[in-house]
């Protein structure tokens, strides 16, 4: 009997690492991981493409009016080694990444109509299963009926550590306070929100990774799936 492809929820506190296990274990799993922040990065760059953003400011109807012509899909890129972008089947994926799509795409994502339609698209996506995606909603309102459903958490000040390190790495001069403030912040808007909060799928299984290594979380995901796709 082959195996039977699923779709993997990951949702979660920010700064808990979530995006780099998702795309981690699409690679393993040889799933699409659907990139819900590449995708408003691609409503952003139609809406620059198309004159619609002046000052920052979009046009939203504008914007709701050109919804019915983006076309997002995804695919693995294996010369590349990584997750590709496609705009009605141009590869987007280096233009959505460059500075002026990033400045101009908070207020494109909080449009209704276009987090509305990104949800129908992802859900698309999702049609013949073997995908990944993660965020704060995707096993409560994007797949419910999501086979595995992962919700991922570690204490803020460990979350606030790992995003201090980084940050340094970088050369970014931050202080631990001023992020692990941040990162409460964040907590406290995910989970209070009106729309779409951030919330545990009663059916999820809590993975706290505070005192796991980036290899051990990949590890017993990768358990988890496989238990779920070799079940008959």
């Amino acid at each position: 009997m082959p195996n039977k492809k699923i779709i993997i929820a990951i949702d979660g506190h920010s700064s808990c690492g979530k995006s780099t296990m998702a795309k981690q274990l699409a690679q393993k799993l040889t799933y699409i991981y659907i990139d819900s922040g590449a995708m408003y990065r691609v409503v952003t760059l139609v809406a620059l493409r198309k004159g619609l953003i002046a000052n920052g400011k979009p046009n939203v109807e504008k914007v709701i009016s050109e919804l019915k012509n983006i076309n997002i899909t995804f695919k693995w890129d294996e010369v590349e080694g990584k997750n590709t972008t496609f705009l009605n089947g141009e590869n987007v994926e280096d233009e959505i990444r460059q500075l002026e799509v990033s400045q101009n795409v908070s207020p494109i994502s909080t449009i209704a109509e276009v987090r509305a339609e990104m949800v129908k698209q992802q859900r698309r996506n999702a049609k013949n299963k073997g995908i990944v995606m993660d965020g704060r909603d995707i096993g409560t309102v994007v797949f419910p009926n999501a086979e595995l459903k992962i919700f991922m958490t570690a204490s803020p000040e460990i979350r606030a550590e790992r995003r201090f390190k980084e940050l340094a790495e970088k050369g970014d001069k931050v202080s631990f306070e001023e992020i692990l403030k941040n990162v409460q912040s964040r907590d406290k808007i995910d989970s209070t929100r009106a729309v779409s909060p951030l919330k545990k799928a009663d059916d999820a299984l809590v993975l706290d990774n505070s005192n796991l290594t980036r290899a051990e979380q990949l590890n017993w995901a990768i358990a988890k799936a496989e238990e779920i796709i070799h079940s008959k």
